[in-house]
């Protein structure tokens, strides 16, 4: 499986790919965001690994010029800053995950793993959980093998987060979702549907509320 990693920092970028290449994956690395750019229209990646500080366009600007064109390449953000606005910018801006800088080889290549089975469950169009099976083209959530019948604002939020699973999905990106053109909805009205999401979810899965960030969907640990 061939990543995509974007570092200017030799030193960075060598250890990345020898961390990488020992979990089994190909790197094709490069120093900007334009390389990347021009790499990403003749090649095909699992998934990039985006360092922030980069020469010319930084690595949010390279994820925001993804996004904007309609690329849904799973993206792991890279940075040495970690406050919360630095978080909430990132998500916003379209990045799937962050890993502050200095971090494990073996973190690195576990989160990788965990965004590309995001991924590839997304693409087929139903994510399994060990007690949720969640069909995206179907529009059907199963728990335990049986259908549960969700509101057309549930199922808007259910998809947000489980195509999210493990991530912080921003609020206002809930909000933007259940919107509709003719009907405002309020913050506070998210956080409602949420409630009666999570009844219905019952102990199959979890929606942890993160003040200031969001809403973050995860499997349930096993009793």
């Amino acid at each position: 499986m061939r990543l995509l990693i974007v570092e200017d920092d030799d030193i960075v970028a060598d250890a990345i790919t020898r961390g990488l290449a020992a979990a089994d994956y190909s790197v094709h690395r490069v120093a900007s965001a334009e390389a990347a750019q021009a790499a990403l229209l003749n090649e095909e990646f699992a998934m990039a690994v985006i360092d922030v500080g980069l020469p010319g366009a930084d690595g949010l600007t390279l994820v925001r010029r993804l996004r904007s064109t309609g690329n849904t390449l799973p993206t792991l953000i890279l940075t040495a800053r970690c406050t919360l606005n630095d978080k909430v910018k990132a998500l916003d801006l379209g990045a799937d995950d962050f890993l502050s800088k200095p971090f494990e080889a073996a973190e690195l290549a576990a989160r990788c793993r965990a965004l590309m089975r995001r991924s590839n469950g997304a693409a087929s169009g139903v994510i399994k959980l060990k007690r949720m099976s969640v069909d995206l083209k179907g529009k059907q959530l199963r728990i335990d093998d049986v259908a549960v019948e969700l509101t057309a604002r549930e199922w808007l939020l259910l998809e947000c987060l489980v195509r999210r699973i493990g991530l912080i999905v921003p609020k206002e990106r809930l909000l933007q979702a259940v919107s509709h053109p003719d009907q405002e909805i309020t913050a506070n009205a998210v956080e409602v549907h949420i409630s009666r999401l999570r009844a219905k979810l019952g102990g199959a899965a979890v929606v942890h509320t993160l003040r200031g960030l969001g809403y973050r969907l995860e499997e349930a640990k096993s009793a």
